[in-house]
């Protein structure tokens, strides 16, 4: 696939400056795993949940939005939440009309965050593929651009910058976590490592995308529900972050609700770092002992979504 081959390391390092003033450069966390009740070992939580309108997604809609002219009818976004919330905060920030399409299953904190911007909202059908599809109809009729939430060469290389910034504040890493919903994160960041680090995804049970892709060798529809079901449960992955994770994503584990719950609550309770469900996906995965490491890796985590009005996780 041709497009593929425009989502390298280099492009990646051409868009960082792009985007940079637009960005927060989000700080790490170190944190002891006995803290939270675990054997003793060091980790690294990389917080892009403190990220502009909550998560790691501005920087796919501000290199969409810088690389290429904006149509006098404005944007368009579907989303469960977090993608719209940052699309919409990037128009406002740049002066252009947008329009977020959202699916039923969008929580209020992130609808009211995305209205909050001056987005056109439009609740479009039960999941996110009838948000999308819905979309994708009013772009062709008003000749707005269509921003994807992750199939889309701008989108993954903007969210390789965040890749970028993690060799830069960690460089002596040699795993990171990452949750995996339609991909783009994942995709844009094992573009930019190239191998050069183990990427372990990390998914829930009930929105297994990723790891049936790779069991199939190729995007596959898969289950889309669970508590994450706003951040982590397209109906499958991207093509383009197939090709890419197919080659450089070391391991898929999954993670149940409980096990999502938990770190959500531990995290609270440890470091006071309020995370939405996807946002703890990754984290998840280390808790819960889904994934162990060898005792000589040095692992991160990338805690990437903050939208949640929640505090008290019960």
């Amino acid at each position: 696939m041709a497009e593929v081959a425009e989502i390298t390391r280099e492009r990646i390092a051409a868009v960082a400056p792009r985007i940079r003033d637009h960005v927060r450069h989000t700080p790490v966390m170190r944190v002891d795993m006995a803290d939270f009740g675990r054997p003793s070992r060091t980790v690294d939580l990389k917080l892009e949940c403190l990220q502009h309108s909550g998560s790691f997604k501005v920087r796919g809609a501000f290199n969409n939005l810088l690389s290429q002219g904006v149509p006098d009818a404005g944007v368009i976004a579907a989303s469960g939440g977090n993608h719209g919330a940052a699309v919409a905060y990037a128009a406002m920030k740049l002066g252009v009309k947008s329009s977020i399409f959202v699916p039923a299953v969008s929580p209020k904190s992130k609808t009211d965050r995305i209205r909050a911007y001056g987005a056109d909202l439009v609740i479009g059908g039960d999941l996110y593929a009838d948000a999308l599809a819905a979309s994708q109809a009013l772009a062709e009729k008003t000749g707005a651009r269509q921003i994807h939430a992750y199939d889309q060469v701008e989108t993954l290389l903007g969210q390789g910058t965040l890749g970028q910034e993690i060799e830069e504040d960690l460089p002596e890493i040699t795993t990171l976590l990452v949750a995996v919903g339609g991909g783009g994160l994942i995709g844009g960041i094992a573009a930019w490592y190239e191998g050069r680090v183990k990427i372990v995804a990390v998914e829930p049970e009930q929105a297994p995308t990723l790891n049936h892709a790779l069991s199939a060798g190729k995007p596959v529809p898969s289950p889309a529900g669970g508590i994450a079901a706003d951040s982590l449960a397209p109906k499958q992955v991207g093509d383009l972050m197939f090709a890419i994770a197919r080659d450089h994503v070391a391991q898929s584990v999954l993670v149940a609700d409980e096990d999502i719950r938990a770190a959500q609550k531990a995290l609270w309770d440890t470091t006071r770092i309020a995370t939405e469900p996807g946002g703890a996906a990754a984290f998840a995965a280390l808790l819960s002992g889904r994934y162990v490491p060898d005792e000589n890796e040095r692992v991160a985590v990338l805690v990437c979504g903050a939208n949640t009005n929640a505090v008290d996780f019960g």
